[in-house]
């Protein structure tokens, strides 16, 4: 065969590329299931870390089986909910089922779009409820956890993380516990657009450095598209939690303790 020739040439080719594509879907399909147990644990620490369960750092440590155990432990009920805040559908604890970004994206087309959705809800035993949002950065996806309190609106404790921001700047969201710190405590408004702000200077505070507004924080310095991103993204997919976490505050209120009083307060 001439070696010099353009049919071998193209024959060649075509050969090396075959075999190198071949190789590469094996290699990725034989990865999967390991791709998808470490996207899996990589999720529910995250969850566990905005509940409060413990550390980012810590939860890589324990390894995925020891994440999944704790997840198990601890975990509650995992449902769907709709844009009226109905469970639509139970998420299968005994496989850890959760929601990945890539699910998370496909929702947050739904909400934007104004289609029909169905987004996870995750309580814990302890009363902790977690949520996921998910939404564009700078230069790709945001995402992250925020836990809620019994009551439905007081933040407990939020983890975020990105795809490719910058570092030392956006990639903040992730890495700097202390902003992530600054949502604990504060409160959810579900009954306003703006369910919660992430704004340049944060809310006033009074002479002892305590907030006078419940839902906002101070945005990132140096890092104000990520930050716009990140804001927009909570307001987004919290407002689609507004329906379920109204319906979880009015249960949330005590009721009368007796029967004469609750005849007196029907009458009021």
């Amino acid at each position: 065969m001439n070696t010099n020739s353009n049919i071998y040439t193209v024959v060649y080719t075509s050969v090396i590329v075959i075999v190198v594509a071949a190789v590469l879907a094996f290699v990725s399909q034989s990865l999967k299931a390991k791709q998808d147990a470490n996207e899996k644990a990589d999720t529910i620490s995250q969850m566990l870390t905005a509940g409060g369960f413990g550390t980012k750092a810590s939860f890589q440590a324990m390894g995925n089986a020891k994440v999944l155990e704790t997840y198990g432990n601890e975990i509650a009920e995992a449902f769907l909910v709709n844009a009226e805040g109905q469970k639509t559908a139970e998420l299968n604890l005994a496989e850890c089922e959760v929601y990945s970004p890539k699910q998370l994206k496909a929702q947050n087309y739904n909400i934007k779009g104004g289609e029909q959705f169905e987004i996870p809800v995750f309580v814990f035993k302890n009363s902790i409820t977690v949520v996921p949002v998910y939404g564009a950065g700078l230069w790709g996806p945001v995402w992250g956890y925020i836990a809620f309190e019994a009551d439905g609106k007081t933040i407990h404790g939020a983890y975020f993380d990105h795809e490719s921001e910058t570092a030392g700047l956006g990639a903040k969201i992730k890495d700097d516990p202390a902003f992530q710190a600054e949502f604990v405590g504060e409160q959810a408004d579900f009954a306003d657009a703006n369910v919660f702000d992430i704004v340049k200077g944060g809310a006033p505070k009074d002479a002892e450095g305590k907030s006078l507004v419940d839902n906002k924080i101070d945005a990132i310095t140096g890092a104000t598209m990520t930050s716009n991103g990140l804001d927009a993204a909570i307001d987004t997919w919290l407002g689609a939690y507004a329906a379920y976490f109204g319906k979880t505050a009015v249960a949330a209120q005590p009721c009368c303790c007796t029967e004469t009083e609750k005849a007196e307060e029907e009458q009021i």
